[in-house]
C-alpha cells in the first residue's frame, strides 16, 4: 500500500512539472487506471489500455523523468504494455 501512495505522490509531483502549453496533453496522473496492473502484474483493464495509447507520445519525456522512469521502465509497465499492444519506450 505504502508503494502505490509514493507512485500517486510522484504522478502528482510530475503533473506539476509540465509547463509548457504544448506540454499540456501529457499528464500522468491520466494513467491512474494502470496504476493497479503497474504496481502488482495484474492485467490491465480496458481503460489502462485506451490511456496508455493517449499518453504514449510521452512516454520518452516521462522516462527522462528521474521521478517516474522506475516506473515507466519497470518490468510490469513493459507487461502491461506488451498486453495493450504497445511499444514500450526505449
Amino acid at each position: 500500500m505504502k508503494g502505490i501512495a509514493a507512485l500517486f505522490v510522484m504522478l502528482v509531483m510530475a503533473a506539476a512539472v509540465v509547463q509548457d502549453a504544448a506540454a499540456a496533453e501529457c499528464n500522468p496522473m491520466k494513467l491512474f487506471p494502470c496504476l493497479g496492473a503497474i504496481s502488482s502484474g495484474q492485467d490491465p483493464s480496458a481503460e489502462c489500455c485506451a490511456k496508455l495509447k493517449e499518453q504514449q507520445p510521452c512516454f520518452c519525456d516521462y522516462l527522462k523523468n528521474p521521478q517516474l522512469k522506475p516506473y515507466v521502465d519497470s518490468p510490469n509497465a513493459k507487461k502491461v504494455a506488451a498486453v495493450c499492444a504497445i511499444n514500450p519506450p526505449t
